[in-house]
């Protein structure tokens, strides 16, 4: 097969071909557009496209095929790359819009219905855009550094901000900085909104100056006693809004008022308007989530890896015929949008900078894990020269996106790896379908009305499916932490650095009333302010408690420590498993060999 066959060269290294760069030869660039558009093999190839679409029914045996494997720049066929990329959009569209439907939502600055159509439309241009760079990979001048990782490393809009970013927004309606109606209820706060993209800009400036940093010494500095509880607790906090929109929003109707306009939920003009917890929400949600199940168990390999946009397609067929969708605002969309048709003023929130600065830590560590993901997938080296050098531009890649994502009017991107999946079952590592996707993405974000439709979306469904992705990211930190060697000294520092985080999170308020200071200095208040959203965000504090343990704290010899690495040497590389530190929900296929 021409495909299979083809030679591919990226950095001097065999990008996954069955010849060896040393001895073949690699064909001209004519001879290659003429077997690409000229043939049938370059358009269709002897690909197995039924292997995609065929369920696995129950009680009837599939016959098991090894299909070709297309190496990084490897010849693909069109076809076959054009329904790849388009695979890797839908693997990873709930995930790109969640972040901005929560952030623009009651949960956050409480926008209007077209500047939330806006933000879930940039969120898919930005994604689209930003994983270019880390899929093109681009050699800067003059140094041995480069930008991008040359993968399949696709980014989307960050879980780790929202934590963050909704304690933000709670101290900005507290102190007067967004605004609220005579009743207290939250109105939209556009300012609000810019002042956090605006300190994420600067946030991101860390990581960028820690992608110079040889990866030995990040990994060594951010191991997974670390990074595991911090990404265990970003899960935790974000499985409540979660559940909170599955009985029927995270608004004010959760609270059943007796009068008003959130006397039922989301609010009382909406088409079907119930009391938060409703049989019928609750139901809604369930269906969603239980199609999950249905498509990760007899779903077609294509199925599997879009199964959480397959639930939330089903649940929203279920609630339009129940009549739960509000068509004004997808009627009232424009047809086509970009980015900066809204912007918004962009400022620096000094009480958010610290709990930004941490997110950025854990996007940097997500990033790297990921980027190792990644290259094992694509059957490429995890170690040596040339493998730093993608962790290096990955990581300089993803601070930059976090800069000119701000800027694009939009919250942090992150390297994302629920899309390893989609490598591992379609044996697709290849670039061109990396692109592909990018395409995609950036067209359903440009036409706007199916913004809209999301936007739409009934809270109880979205709730069904952002419960499974966020408890997903949970799941993720427990799996690096099931990487580190419990010996006594990990037990202590993991219990220690869990202490607080989990009690913030049960007791949101715990610390809300110990400074009492009400006066006129707002630099003052400001930083007592950035104290108290410091030690409510769970995630912030273990992040630093665990730092600092692990630095302070140093092993001492024991039979119980050499048992436990005696254990931890029988095992796989524990770097690769950091793979996982991601919000994507489908990892079973890269874990499995684990």
């Amino acid at each position: 097969m021409v495909a299979a066959a083809a030679v591919a060269y990226d950095d001097g290294t065999n990008a996954g071909s069955l010849a060896h760069p040393s001895t073949a030869v690699k064909p001209s660039f004519a001879s290659r557009m003429k077997s690409q558009f000229l043939a049938r093999e370059g358009w269709l190839g002897d690909y197995d496209y039924a292997y995609l679409f065929t369920p696995r029914v129950p009680f009837l045996k599939r016959e098991q095929k090894e299909g070709p494997f297309f190496g990084l720049n490897d010849q693909i066929p069109l076809v076959l790359a054009i329904i790849l990329g388009f695979q890797h959009a839908l693997a990873m569209l709930a995930g790109v819009v969640s972040p901005a439907l929560i952030l623009s939502g009651t949960s956050g600055a409480n926008l209007d219905s077209d500047l939330q159509q806006y933000l879930v439309s940039v969120s898919l241009i930005c994604c689209g855009l930003l994983s270019a760079i880390q899929i093109t990979r681009v050699h800067i001048p003059f140094t041995k550094y480069y930008i991008g990782t040359g993968l399949i490393s696709v980014v989307g809009t960050s879980f780790a901000t929202i934590p963050a970013a909704t304690g933000a927004f709670s101290k900005m309606y507290e102190n007067g900085d967004c605004p609220t109606d005579a009743d207290g209820n939250k109105l939209p706060c556009p300012d609000g909104y810019g002042m956090i993209i605006g300190t994420t800009c600067l946030c991101a400036l860390l990581e960028v100056l820690l992608s110079f940093t040889p990866p030995r010494i990040l990994k060594k500095a951010f191991p997974p006693i670390v990074t595991g509880p911090t990404v265990l607790l970003i899960g935790v906090h974000l499985i409540e809004t979660g559940f909170q929109n599955w009985g029927g929003g995270t608004g004010t109707c959760i609270d059943h008022p007796t009068e008003g306009l959130y006397m039922l939920c989301p609010n009382i003009n909406a088409p079907h308007p119930l009391e938060w917890g409703a049989a019928e929400f609750i139901g809604l949600g369930f269906l969603v989530f239980i199609t999950i199940i249905i498509c990760e168990k007899w779903g077609s390999p294509l199925m599997q890896s879009c199964a959480v946009v397959m639930g939330l397609l089903v649940g929203c067929i279920v609630a339009g015929a129940c009549n739960y969708f509000d068509r004004s605002t997808i009627d009232a969309a424009p047809a086509v949008t970009f980015i900066w048709v809204h912007t918004f003023k962009l400022k620096i929130y000094g009480p958010v900078v610290l709990p930004m600065l941490s997110v950025f830590l854990v996007l940097m560590m997500e990033a790297i894990g990921d980027i190792t993901a990644t290259c094992d997938v694509s059957r490429l080296e995890v170690e040596g020269e040339t493998f730093d050098s993608r962790i290096q531009g990955g990581v300089l890649a993803d601070g930059l996106n976090g800069i000119l994502a701000g800027l694009m009017t939009m919250t942090p991107m992150s390297t994302f790896a629920q899309n390893n999946g989609v490598i591992s079952l379609t044996k697709c590592a290849n670039r061109t379908a990396g692109f592909f996707c990018c395409f995609f993405l950036v067209i359903m974000g440009v036409f706007s009305k199916f913004a809209a439709a999301l936007v739409a979306i009934p809270s109880s469904v979205l709730g069904g499916m952002t419960t499974f992705l966020f408890t997903s990211v949970a799941v993720s930190g427990l799996r690096i932490i099931a990487t580190v060697p419990f010996t006594r000294r990990t037990r202590f520092i993991l219990s220690a650095s869990l202490a607080i985080g989990f009690g913030a999170i049960l007791v949101p308020d715990w610390f809300e009333y110990v400074f009492t200071y009400s006066g006129d200095n707002h630099a003052l208040r400001g930083f007592l302010d950035a104290i108290v959203i410091f030690l409510e965000s769970g995630f912030t504090v273990t992040a630093f408690l665990g730092l600092f343990l692990n630095l302070f704290i140093k092993e001492e010899p024991s039979a119980e420590a050499e048992n436990a690495l005696e254990i931890e040497g029988s095992a796989n590389n524990g770097s690769e498993l950091e793979a996982i530190l991601t919000e994507a929900p489908d990892k079973s296929v890269e874990l499995e060999k684990y």
